[in-house]
């Protein structure tokens, strides 16, 4: 078992408390990395689930990162109302309209109190011709601004109002238009009006020059212009997609509008932005952002279901801020692996999150990182892969997990003499008696005889010697046969027989270093496992157990070996495939007599070599257990009728007693 570990630092006010290490990491990763049999599949479905730290406390995934993204934008949807749009101006039409009717109303009383008859009646006409003029406007915004353009005010008050109200209008429409393409301006003053004109155009002729086969000069035009565009981009095509981002982002809100809105939005701009090559630079940018971003939300519209009015000076930034939570949204789904993630900007994330999303993405980009500088993991071929490091780490993880499941009265239950005579030193000694083998511990005796008194020269007597003890050694050579057809993980069994797989691998490599294993892994055919392949073994989609053809690839492992043989098998179908006559597995369900057959008779050759089958049925079903009872009687080995949650406990068990027994039986 590994010693605790802990990570002390300074404290600054910025710890959240959770702190996982690469060791964790890879703790973490181990049932997918046995399942998926792929570093890059652990990986992203460690990105999706999020991660525990060893005191439970949870670091939430892009799941919960996604989640969050779906209820800010929600909330915004619920909050706001764009039918409300046009409201503050309509509302300061109607008091400019009032006012003016006011004053016509006042002016017709101090004529009609004037007794003068003819300035009455010539201001009734007036009143009366004004009046009907008002009246007569349109209803909609734009063509009430056009009409009052062309009447001619009674009341200074009202005038100055309307031309305040258009001059502002002007403002927040070439505001809104130029915000689509860069986030640097606040205000627009009739300078950055020509400068932006400016910017367009030479943006547009890059453009033209990049279509022609032409390099643009980009540096050029940042030098220009790059005041425009605060993400400072370092490419052409980067400042093309940012802008495209944002003009999508616009198309979007105006497609939540009604046609009505949209049709108002329009008029008003033809009113009051009268630049006409301004507006022909705008709409060939846009067309040409299209064609280059096809998959840009060009066609997104937003449900706003809220009571919260916005004002035109809002609309570009409620849009822009939820074109950014798509693309963010966006940008997390395509993420394939941890390293993606560190592509994203995390300022952004922040500002849209809050500080504990853009730490908690953070964290888990960091996650391939650090488990290639532990060496647990290196790219090959673009792709990520366990090294031996990893691989031995993952089957102790196996093995330590399976050891925490053993009942503890099943260890140690059984006494054991750790003295007897062999090969393996122990670096114990003991007092020489009559028929031990004279292995003299050298540096014990010469002790033993100063300790009595010998002075140089120093002569030994028999009371001085002492003998090496040595451990008696024996060895085991186990073929692991997997199942690996396509009921194991249909039924719930393939991860805890591949854990068991990892963990006898480990137990063997650690603890008896001179043992065989070997790996073989059946389904409609069997074949060969190295230690290395075996992480990354899956179940194979094809039907079929071919236990036979397991066995005699088992058999063939195991002839050159020496020591007590045995074959491990963890299945939990009957025999369904064979090998044919004519080298071609032939696959029946229920299975045929001679799919019996021919399992029967490698399990006959196993027998007659001397190697002992012991099986480990999960779930069984009849017809199994009726096959593995002929079979264990032929062979007179043994059965385990076991489930996923206690094959570990049996099988490390029976192999670790087993090799108990064998030493005791050299005795």
């Amino acid at each position: 078992m590994a010693r605790p570990r802990f990570r002390y630092s300074p404290w600054d006010g910025t710890q959240t408390g959770f702190d996982l290490d690469e060791f964790d990491l890879l703790d973490e990763l181990s049932d997918d990395l046995l399942y998926h049999g792929d570093v890059n599949s652990a990986l992203r479905e460690l990105m999706q689930r999020g991660l525990r730290g060893p005191d439970g406390e949870r670091l939430g995934g892009l799941r919960d990162l996604l989640e969050r993204l779906r209820e800010e934008r929600q909330q915004l949807l619920d909050q706001y109302d764009l039918g409300g749009v046009y409201d503050e101006i309509a509302e300061e039409l109607r008091q400019v309209v009032d006012d003016e009717r006011a004053e016509l109303q006042r002016q017709l009383e101090a004529a009609e109190s004037s007794g003068d008859d003819r300035r009455a009646e010539l201001a009734r006409d007036s009143s009366a011709n004004r009046n009907l003029e008002l009246d007569m406007l349109p209803p909609d915004l734009a063509g009430q601004v056009s009409g009052l353009q062309q009447y001619e005010f009674t009341s200074a008050e009202a005038a100055q109002r309307f031309e305040e109200l258009v001059e502002r209008l002007r403002e927040q429409l070439a505001q809104q238009t130029f915000e689509q393409m860069t986030g640097a301006m606040s205000q627009m003053t009739p300078e950055d009006m020509a400068r932006m004109k400016d910017m367009l155009a030479d943006l547009n002729a890059m453009l033209e020059q990049r279509a022609a086969g032409e390099e643009p000069d980009f540096d050029a035009f940042m030098e220009r212009h790059g005041d425009f565009f605060p993400e400072n981009p370092q490419t052409l095509d980067e400042l093309l997609e940012v802008m495209a981002q944002r003009m999508a982002a616009a198309q979007a809100m105006l497609n939540s509008m009604t046609p009505a809105q949209r049709d108002q939005l329009r008029q008003l701009s033809e009113q009051l932005l009268e630049d006409v090559d301004l507006n022909w630079q705008v709409q060939q940018l846009g067309s040409n952002l299209r064609e280059m971003f096809p998959d840009a939300p060009w066609d997104e519209r937003y449900d706003f279901q809220g009571q919260e009015g916005v004002g035109m000076p809002q609309l570009q930034g409620l849009g822009e801020m939820l074109g950014q939570l798509d693309q963010l949204e966006a940008d997390l789904r395509g993420a394939v692996d941890p390293g993606a993630l560190l592509e994203l900007d995390l300022d952004r994330v922040r500002d849209l999150l809050g500080n504990e999303s853009a730490e908690q993405l953070r964290r888990l980009a960091e996650a391939s990182r650090r488990l290639a500088d532990a060496g647990f993991v290196e790219r090959r071929d673009g792709r990520l892969e366990l090294t031996a490091r990893g691989l031995r780490r993952l089957g102790q993880n196996a093995l330590a997990e399976l050891f925490r499941k053993l009942d503890r009265d099943r260890m140690g239950s059984h006494e054991l003499e750790r003295s007897g005579f062999g090969h393996e030193r122990s670096f114990e000694s003991k007092p020489y008696e009559w028929g031990d083998p004279f292995q003299l511990d050298l540096t014990r005796t010469i002790r033993n005889a100063v300790v009595r008194g010998e002075t140089a020269p120093i002569r030994l007597q028999p009371d001085d010697f002492e003998i090496e003890q040595t451990e008696q050694v024996v060895r085991s050579s186990t073929v692991l046969m997997l199942d690996l057809s396509l009921s194991m993980p249909m039924r719930g069994n393939f991860l805890p027989a591949k854990k068991v797989a990892m963990a006898l691998h480990t137990l063997i490599s650690m603890q008896y270093p001179r043992d065989y294993l070997g790996l073989v892994a059946f389904s409609e055919t069997a074949r060969i496992l190295s230690v290395d392949e075996l992480p990354e073994a899956s179940w194979d989609f094809v039907y079929g157990t071919n236990m036979q053809h397991g066995f005699q690839l088992a058999r063939q492992l195991l002839s050159g070996q020496s020591g007590t043989k045995q074959i491990l098998m963890i299945t939990d179908g009957e025999p369904t495939a064979h090998i044919n006559r004519w080298g071609e597995p032939e696959f029946h369900y229920p299975p045929i007599r001679e799919t019996v057959d021919a399992t029967m008779l490698e399990v006959g050759r196993c027998t007659r070599a001397g190697i002992t089958i012991n099986t480990f049925m999960l779930d069984p079903d009849p017809s199994l257990q009726r096959f593995v009872e002929q079979m264990t009687e032929f062979n007179r080995g043994r059965a385990f009728f076991t489930t996923p949650d206690t094959l570990g406990d049996y099988v490390l068990v029976d192999f670790i007693e087993q090799r108990r027994e064998l030493l005791r039986g050299r005795r």
